[in-house]
């Protein structure tokens, strides 16, 4: 570098960064200039999905995505640390310099996925990853009735009568109604349909 008007080469990542953001500020700009401005309540409206929104946008969200998502993003970040150890693990070079090299990596990766497998252990005990922890509660509600009173009820005998002023028709016992035994039971009524024209 002993000509003073080259760039160094941080100066050539300078000269990008400006670049980029000389690029992104004509965008913007360009795309306000030039875009139709119509607003109307449908344009200024919430968009998502297609949905309708409704409501207010204050209303409580279960923590449980927040868990799964931090569970999930963490098992996943991890599984990438395992590609780049495969490819070294799989290198020739590295295994005939030296054969411990092949058992030290894969007692690395044992103690590495060892730890994994704990963590998942603990949260699947702690039952993070369940969706919904369900509770089972019998439901009570607090009266001034006692318990002896509903125990009373519950073991007294009751008289089973028919219903005041009707005769009820019974198809097993037709000799009690006075009904021939094979003879077909009465309703007791003659049900009157209105004829459509």
């Amino acid at each position: 570098m002993d000509d003073p008007a080259q760039l160094s080469e941080y100066g050539k990542i300078l000269l990008i960064a400006l670049v980029g953001i000389l690029l992104v500020c004509a965008t913007i700009l360009l795309a306000k200039a030039l875009s139709p401005k119509h607003p109307n309540p449908v344009k200024l409206s919430t968009y998502e999905c297609g949905e309708e929104s409704l409501g207010s946008s204050w209303v409580q969200i279960n923590s449980r995505f927040y868990v799964i998502a931090l569970v999930f993003l963490l098992f996943d970040v991890e599984l990438i640390f395992v590609f780049p150890w495969a490819t070294v693990f799989g290198n020739r070079d590295l295994a005939m310099a030296d054969a411990r090299w092949g058992w030290f990596t894969l007692i690395e990766m044992g103690i590495f996925l060892g730890i994994l497998l704990i963590g998942l252990v603990y949260v699947w005990k702690r039952g993070d990853i369940s969706w919904v922890r369900p509770k089972h509660q019998t439901p009570r509600v607090d009266i001034g009735i006692p318990m002896t009173a509903y125990d009373l009820l519950n073991e007294k005998v009751y008289e089973v009568r028919e219903p005041a002023g009707q005769e009820a028709v019974a198809a097993d016992r037709p000799e009690d109604n006075g009904v021939k035994p094979g003879a077909k039971a009465s309703l007791g009524f003659k049900p009157k349909f209105k004829k459509s024209n």
